[in-house]
């Protein structure tokens, strides 16, 4: 029997805890399926005293994580304490500098530094795995990096955050609107009380940068991602969709065009009838399309402490059993640059949201301002009469470029019949 991969984990919160928890319930299994033990050897939180419902007494506890990084007896580092600079980088340089693999589930870190990591990881010989960090239990990275390995991939795209997915699933069952149910995913544990990175698209958009990584042999480009949260969709929104055949998603989706890569995060129109419109609530998936197995299909939690804790074990039983794979698909030195296309390019149908006076010529405006910058009206949907506060017209585009959209807007909104500015939502039909 190999000698047990000593390991020292570095963060002990819920995901910490749980791998503590799996590695502890799972250990004969694991070994057995490793040949080798996996052993927790130290561990390094904030509050020594705090109790997480895991026991730490038979490993050396670090104050600092960047002197454990460093001084532990381990064969790999873990790093889950989140962020993408400070302790975390700290972690995750040192761990790496004196040769340990090491693992991590920081999306944030890997979305800004993924690719000077790969490369010092190269160059010591280590593993980088990440797994946990983007889609939680989903063996998304795997899929794309092994067993999708000999596609040449032309499209990734999913339900990145289970916290917006959870909120625009529940403003649509309960008829209620964004703020509302805002509140209830934060009394649930499902949003933080910052929800910031969740409901206006970073957490998605920095998974969304990896994922594009690992799919097109890229270098990782967070700045690259356009980014577009779901605040701004109404509870209108949701039933005027329902109306036209479609559901709101927040989707993170990349794929190469004329232009370049495209890596866009935002609210979408999918149609109704589309597998992605019925993954509900806090559930994530992700989409692949390579040009020999078709389209894939992964679905599953995209968070929690087992469902993370899952997958960091999974990378650290590839260690134990000395599988080492590119981090990006990819030799770091190989990774490509590759230019951002800018979103003004994208070419698709729009859902446009106006409050108008109603009165005599209104509509012949707002087609006239669509007219002059070459969009085709698919559609139009107009509820009520009322001659003295603003209704409701809700238009559908035929596909256009997104350059000639937002000038066509920017022509409606100064119009003086429309009282609010225009909402837009981009279709997506090809699913």
């Amino acid at each position: 029997m190999s000698p047990p991969l000593k390991i020292a984990v570095a963060g002990l919160g819920t995901v910490g805890a749980g791998v503590l928890t799996l590695l502890n319930r799972h250990a004969e299994l694991i070994e057995r399926r490793c040949g080798r033990r996996i052993v927790v050897a130290a561990v390094s939180a904030r509050d020594r005293r705090r109790d997480r419902g895991v026991d730490v007494s038979g490993m050396r506890w670090y104050d600092d994580a960047a002197a454990m990084a460093s001084e532990a007896e381990a064969e790999a580092v873990v790093e889950l304490i989140g962020g993408a600079d400070g302790v975390a980088r700290e972690v995750c340089e040192k761990a790496i500098a004196r040769g340990r693999h090491l693992v991590t589930a920081n999306k944030a870190l890997l979305a800004i530094h993924g690719a000077a990591l790969a490369r010092a990881a190269e160059s010591r010989s280590v593993a980088l795995a990440f797994e946990a960090a983007v889609a939680g239990g989903i063996p998304i990275i795997k899929a794309l990096r092994e067993g999708l390995a000999a596609n040449r991939l032309s499209r990734v795209y999913g339900i990145l955050n289970g916290t917006s997915n959870y909120i625009l699933t529940a403003m649509r069952e309960s008829r209620r609107g964004f703020s509302e149910v805002l509140a209830e995913a934060q009394k649930l544990g499902y949003a933080e009380a910052d929800p910031g990175f969740d409901v206006d698209g970073i957490d998605a958009a920095h998974k969304l940068a990896i994922l594009a990584s690992v799919a097109f042999g890229c270098e990782v480009n967070f700045s690259g991602v356009y980014v577009e949260g779901i605040r701004h969709v109404s509870l209108s929104d949701i039933e005027y969709a329902a109306e036209l055949g479609y559901r709101i998603k927040l989707l993170g989706t990349a794929r190469m065009t004329r232009h370049g890569l495209e890596q866009r995060v935002h609210p979408c129109m999918v149609p109704a009838e589309a597998p992605i419109a019925h993954v509900e609530g806090v559930f994530n998936a992700v989409v692949a399309e390579g040009d020999f197995v078709g389209t894939t299909m992964f679905q599953g939690r995209g968070a929690g402490a087992g469902p993370t804790a899952s997958a960091v074990v999974a990378d650290l039983m590839d260690i134990a059993c000395g599988r080492q794979s590119p981090a990006f698909s990819v030799p770091a030195t190989a990774l490509a640059v590759l230019p951002s296309a800018p979103m003004a390019r994208h070419r698709g149908a729009y859902y446009v949201r106006l409050m108008v006076v109603d009165r005599p010529g209104v509509i012949a405006e707002i087609t006239a301002a669509l007219r002059d910058e070459q969009v085709s009206l698919e559609s139009m949907l107009q509820r009520g009469r009322n001659p003295v506060d603003a209704v409701p017209v809700v238009l559908t585009t035929h596909e256009t470029e997104e350059e000639q959209m937002i000038r066509a807007l920017a022509a409606i909104a100064k119009l003086g019949s429309v009282r609010e500015p225009p909402r837009m939502i981009r279709i997506i039909e090809e699913l």
